[in-house]
């Protein structure tokens, strides 16, 4: 009788997720006080690191650009003079196939940029020690503890509106604090 019974999932297709790309979309580097703030007692920076995570549909069948913005302001003397600010968009195409329409910006805005990280942080690290400076290792990310607060938020903001008006497709940035 156990053979009977249909196994859940068996008759969907499975999941595929394939990276097609990874590139650096965007990277800049400015050191506005070189050569002074690279001297000898300039002091250590203070980092005001801000992430954020974008999504865009592209025109082909279930391709996704997933593009994660790293951007850091060091800053001496008590945060007045710029040491250096370095910007960086990595972007990765995604194509997603048999994921199910309630799991997708799960994928997109936290799976995906799981996935770009380390390549990221390895290329804005390299970034900053080009510059002159000690390479800025970023501490790993929990996009999924980001996907939860950022889904908490945009609930609080909605529980004024009963109607809600989104239409739950719209994928939402998230957006670390400085």
């Amino acid at each position: 009788m156990a053979d009977e019974q249909p196994q859940p999932g068996a008759d969907q297709a499975p999941i595929a997720i394939n990276i097609l790309a990874q590139y650096t979309k965007d990277l800049s580097f400015e050191n506005p006080r070189a050569p002074g703030s690279l001297q000898q007692g300039a002091g250590q920076p203070s980092i005001d690191l801000g992430i954020n995570v974008g999504v865009n549909e592209q025109p082909q069948d279930n391709v996704y650009e997933v593009v994660l913005n790293l951007n850091a302001k060091g800053t001496t003397g008590e945060g007045k003079d710029v040491a250096f600010v370095v910007e960086l968009a990595y972007g990765g195409l995604f194509q997603l196939q048999n994921v199910p329409q309630e799991h997708l910006n799960l994928f997109l805005i936290v799976e995906a940029p799981r996935l770009l990280f380390p390549y990221a942080r390895r290329v804005f690290a390299d970034a900053v020690r080009d510059g002159g400076f000690p390479p800025l290792m970023i501490d790993p990310i929990d996009f999924g503890q980001l996907y939860m607060q950022q889904q908490q938020r945009m609930q609080q903001q909605q529980g004024g509106n009963q109607d809600g008006g989104g239409e739950g497709g719209e994928t939402p940035n998230i957006i670390l604090p400085s």
